[in-house]
């Protein structure tokens, strides 16, 4: 199997044999590329040019091309509407037009970052599971793959959410005779055209649905509870921080991660004007079951509809990190910073505090910056002295690149 060309390219073995890096990525999304480009400038080589270097990373990305989940997005969703992209380290975005699908402008962006970059990515690669060598705590990690084994003295995990969709189970559900969909198989409102659709969900992404939808269908609207929506703007220095520091605090404290937006709130974007504006933009109480032709509603009374669209958010997706079982008995993760408590040779990031574009940026800097400190200690608690009483240099401070598309 070949890796696909479309950034730095790196055949997958033919043979599947194991083989080692001290740092093994998972992800290559805005989290993933921001590790590779830290971990690189602290001077980690590629395990797939360098596989006997004295520290080596590679990356593992599970799509066939660079863009992570970005190139999976709907059709309709324009860069005017996407909820802001931050610049990839040192690399500005060039102009793009707001009229550009982003599930075409952002991977490009990715991509030609990639190519700048020469990031030792294998695509593609689906990590299975991740395993413990022994039990000690010093020992190697297992990376089961379906291209191969890697051994490993670390993991920096950016896997996102977009891989695993949550689909709540509503009574009645199995009994439903139209279409039901999550926010990630949908599409486009064309092939909604004249039906009847429940939208549910109260994020960012239930809204933009619902507003394009209505265009071409009747819709009806469903959340838990009442959206909140914010009066004023969001000043990202005051109230930005204050946020940071609660869902820091959650992480920390091992609780289930939850959507920016619950803590953040609804802004009135231009898509929520307009749903609002059209008068569609009116909330339903959650329906209390599912019949086969359509909800039944909080009242009792029914109403029949073709498509149940699931607009309900996403978990991180971990399912290959179960046999480390690092979930305690609320289904949350312990981390500090990017260290799983647990188990510090795991690093989560795009998870928690740092689920932002601007936050995933730091997180594979911080995670980076964390290995490069904890080998720099083992290796000097193990050295001569004079080698022990050195200071490693901190890497050159970034000088930005224009890139062309």
């Amino acid at each position: 199997m070949v890796q696909q060309r479309s950034s730095p390219a790196h055949e997958q073995p033919r043979v599947r044999r194991d083989r080692s890096a001290t740092v093994v990525v998972i992800g290559s999304g805005q989290a993933g590329l921001s590790a590779g480009h830290h971990l690189a400038r602290r001077g980690f080589t590629s395990a797939l040019d360098d596989p006997a270097g004295a520290r080596t990373f590679v990356m593992l990305d599970a799509n066939t091309a660079p863009g992570g989940a970005w190139q999976h997005r709907w059709e309709s969703l324009h860069m005017a509407t996407v909820n802001g992209i931050f610049d990839l380290p040192g690399f500005p975005k060039p102009p793009i037009d707001d009229d550009e699908p982003s599930r075409t402008a952002v991977p490009r962006y990715f991509a030609a970052f990639e190519q700048r970059r020469q990031l030792p990515i294998l695509r593609p690669v689906t990590v299975t599971a991740v395993r413990r060598a022994d039990e000690r705590p010093e020992g190697e990690l297992i990376v089961d793959t379906d291209a191969g084994t890697w051994r490993t003295r670390a993991i920096v995990n950016a896997t996102g959410t977009w891989t695993s969709p949550l689909l709540p189970r509503h009574p009645g559900q199995e009994t439903f005779a139209g279409r039901q969909l999550h926010t990630h198989d949908y599409v486009s409102p064309d092939e909604f055209t004249g039906m009847r659709v429940a939208i549910v969900g109260g994020g960012i992404s239930a809204i933009q649905l619902l507003e394009e939808i209505s265009r071409t269908a009747t819709t009806f609207w469903y959340t838990r509870r009442e959206p909140v929506f914010r009066k004023g703007g969001f000043d990202p220095e005051v109230e930005g921080r204050e946020i940071i520091a609660q869902v820091t605090a959650a992480a920390e404290a091992g609780e289930p991660t939850g959507s920016i937006v619950s803590h953040t709130g609804l802004a009135w974007a231009p898509y929520a004007v307009a749903a609002r504006d059209r008068g569609v933009l009116v909330r339903r109480p959650m329906f209390t079951g599912i019949e086969p032709s359509g909800v039944r509603e909080a009242d009792e009374s029914f109403t029949p509809v073709d498509v149940i669209l699931w607009a309900t958010g996403f978990r991180p997706a971990l399912a290959h990190l179960d046999p480390l079982n690092l979930r305690n008995e609320r289904g949350g993760i312990a981390v500090r910073g990017t260290q799983v408590a647990a188990e510090p040779r795991v690093h989560l990031i795009g998870f928690g505090p740092s689920q932002s574009t601007v936050g995933a940026n730091r997180a594979g800097r911080d995670a980076a910056r964390t290995l490069a400190s904890s080998l720099d200690a083992a290796a000097r608690a193990g050295a001569p002295a004079a080698v022990r009483d050195r200071v490693p240099a901190a890497p050159a401070p970034e000088k930005p690149q224009e890139m062309q598309f």
